[in-house]
């Protein structure tokens, strides 16, 4: 099974007891990852309880569902021995559930013994509310000879989340839903889930379910490159392709992500990313023919362990994003790498020209990992909205594509952590769309405990934590979520910011800090939950916790956006032949960067260079039809030159599809000085006119 802390990875087992129908162990990550260590890389897991019939028994263990590895989509069963251990007494309550249901629905909880009930079996049961408030509570039997019984709870119970108490120490959550459900069109909410990894094949379909109940118009998701094509186009795509269908049938959107290369198609200078930017082309032009919604060209490659540069990046990126725009007429939206925090590498990446390849801005922001009661919105979307401004790129939607609080917990979060990820599920995404993000994907929506964090919007057993049916209650009350302003006058330590839902409302959200404050703001409210607040007058009491003030002003604003073009800005028009040629710098690997240390390494940056060093500058084509293309050094000053090792060869034929390599000698004057990165550019033009993007690196002397 998928489990992080070892490096084993099997296929979702399957088991039979008798003759009996098979059922998958469909375990959640956080059960896996703390499970204890066997030997080798094999790990101890409790299967559950089955009950036995008198006399011989028989066990039947199968998978029929292949798991990725790092090459390849294979079925693996890892498996030592079974341990049989039985339990005493007689039946015991093994779980107390109550189906996700809207308002209006019935709720109806369902007890379910370990066993068959030898005679009427008691149990007892207590509903809480989100506040800890007890909301219904009761007496119920299991039937002789049966395992199962339901009970009907109250049906004036208001939207939100709730737990059950019951015998043997069973609890379990429920969400109940809001009445309204979110929007389909202009839905700017999303959610993280890395399928493959973290939610069983059996479980995919309710899982999906539960992410559009919640109101999720997007997930972002992605496959494994090495295991999509393990040998050159030889694709393999059909295990991811199912979860996409799925997740698409439920009406979800899917941003896919682009993993690193296989190792077949990288260098050592070129790693993580292939050494030939023509298999990225085509390995993007693939996944655009699956038609996800939107792609995005890597993750947080600022911070990966690699010595990759800004610049290779760019090019990779331009490489894969003509692919995306090649494939098809309405290709999906080509979104740009998910950047951890912005710094050199990004600044790099942006010298490069590579907005102009993509329909959407990205990047991530999480809080100060040691806000552990009160974590605060990041700046990245104030520094992200300033940079793309003064890359001219103002007109470009930019995205959140990772929000999220690291909430340290050894094992499963607290009562009180629960309601902090609550709370700043809703701050981050309401301050993160005020911000003008288009669109924000919390990390993670499925189970996941990672290093001592808890992400998940879920619990272990799959069932809803608070942040849940917080994420439910934003969606049906925001709706589209435009945003209109900040709330004026507001107290001291409040913050307010009011939308338009797109449905004729106006949605106040507001909170306090610390102390709770009452507020004046005329409407109906509703709390965290979105359950109706009952209050005198206009008050409202603003607390840690958001409320929502829904009114019917300024109606017309959603629909005088629209007509002014703003809610839907357009990307990227048809590229033309010269945007279809890509330059990208070539160095061995003896040259390569320095290294980044999580986004962090010190300067310098750049190459690491000789005071003599040959580099290649790749000229690759990837328009309809081959090109004559000159290229040229930009003087680099500070005692630094660059020359072609033979003029002759600055002009070269390209063909379709094609790369050429133009040999460059840099070389490094006596008054260069040791480790100070300095600018290496190169142009080029098409015959006949066109400027095409140029390709700017960072050198130094080592």
């Amino acid at each position: 099974m998928e489990t992080p802390h070892t490096e084993a990875v099997g296929s979702y087992l399957q088991l039979s007891v008798d003759g009996g129908p098979f059922r998958e162990v469909a375990r959640s990550q956080p059960d896996w990852y703390g499970s204890p260590a066997a030997w080798g890389h094999l790990s101890e897991m409790d299967l559950g309880e089955v009950e036995l019939r008198e006399g011989d028994g028989a066990f039947s263990l199968r998978v029929v569902e292949p798991t990725v590895l790092d090459n390849r989509i294979v079925y693996v069963l890892s498996l030592d021995h079974l341990v049989l251990r039985p339990l005493p007494g007689g039946p015991a309550l093994r779980t107390a559930a109550v189906p996700r249901h809207r308002v209006g629905e019935p709720a109806r909880l369902r007890l379910t013994l370990n066993a068959r009930a030898t005679r009427p079996h008691p149990v007892h049961y207590a509903v809480t509310d989100y506040h800890g408030q007890r909301v219904a509570a009761g007496r119920a039997a299991v039937p002789a000879g049966r395992r199962t019984t339901t009970v009907t709870l109250p049906a004036d119970l208001p939207p939100g989340h709730y737990r059950i108490h019951a015998d043997d120490d069973v609890t379990s959550t429920f969400a109940r839903l809001p009445v309204r459900r979110a929007v389909t069109a202009d839905n700017p909410f999303g959610v993280n889930v890395w399928a493959s990894s973290l939610v069983p094949p059996s479980r995919l379909d309710e899982f999906a379910a539960a992410l559009r109940d919640m109101g999720a118009g997007w997930v972002r998701d992605g496959q494994s490159w090495p295991a999509a094509e393990p040998a050159p186009g030889a694709y393999d795509t059909a295990h991811h392709d199912r979860v996409t269908r799925t997740l698409r049938a439920h009406g979800l959107a899917v941003l896919d992500v682009l993993s690193p290369a296989p190792e077949w198609a990288m260098t050592d200078a070129s790693l993580p990313l292939p050494g030939d930017l023509r298999h990225a082309y085509r390995y993007a032009r693939r996944l655009a023919l699956a038609r996800p919604e939107a792609l995005q060209l890597s993750n947080e490659p600022d911070v990966d362990t690699t010595r990759s540069t800004g610049d290779a990046h760019a090019a990779f990126v331009k490489a894969a994003a003509l692919g995306i725009k090649d494939a098809c007429a309405e290709p999906p939206l080509v979104v740009l790498p998910g950047i951890a925090q912005s710094g050199p590498f990004q600044d790099l990446m942006l010298a490069n020209d590579v907005v102009r390849y993509a329909d959407v801005w990205a990047f991530h922001g999480y809080p100060d990992p040691a806000d552990q009661d009160d974590p605060g919105f990041p700046g990245a979307a104030e520094e992200q909205h300033a940079l793309a401004q003064r890359q001219g790129a103002g007109d470009t939607r930019l995205w959140m594509t990772e929000c999220g609080a690291f909430l340290t917990a050894p094992s499963d979060l607290t009562p009180a952590q629960e309601q902090v990820q609550a709370r700043y599920l809703v701050r981050s995404m309401v301050e993160g769309l005020a911000a003008g993000n288009t669109r924000q994907f919390w990390f993670a929506a499925p189970p996941l405990h990672d290093d001592g964090v808890w992400f998940g919007l879920l619990d272990r057993d799959f069932g809803p934590l608070p942040a849940y049916s917080a994420f439910a209650a934003l969606t049906a009350l925001l709706g589209a979520a435009h945003f209109v302003g900040p709330l004026p006058q507001l107290p001291t330590g409040v913050r307010g910011f009011c939308f338009d839902d797109g449905c004729g409302h106006q949605v106040s959200v507001l909170w306090a800090a610390a102390r709770h404050t009452r507020v004046s703001v005329p409407g109906a409210a509703y709390d965290i939950m979105g359950r109706r607040i009952d209050r005198p007058g206009q008050a409202v009491v603003a607390s840690p916790d958001p409320v929502y003030v829904v009114s019917r002003e300024a109606a017309s604003i959603a629909r005088d956006r629209r007509a002014a073009g703003v809610l839907r800005r357009p990307g990227p028009g048809s590229l033309s032949p010269a945007e279809h040629i890509v330059l990208g710098q070539r160095y061995a690997a003896r040259n390569a960067a320095p290294g980044k240390d999580d986004g962090d390494a010190p300067p310098p940056h750049g190459y690491r260079l000789g005071r003599r060093t040959r580099m290649s500058l790749d000229v690759y084509n990837f328009g309809g039809r081959g090109r004559y293309v000159t290229v040229a050094a930009e003087p680099m000053g500070a005692g630094w030159s660059v020359r072609p090792v033979s003029v002759a060869d600055t002009r070269v034929w390209v063909p379709a599809g094609g790369r050429v390599g133009v040999e460059f000698s840099v070389e490094a004057g006596r008054s260069v000085r040791r480790r100070v990165d300095r600018r290496l550019a190169f142009g080029a033009r098409l015959d006949g006119g066109g400027e095409v993007p140029g390709s700017v690196a960072l050198v130094h002397l080592k």
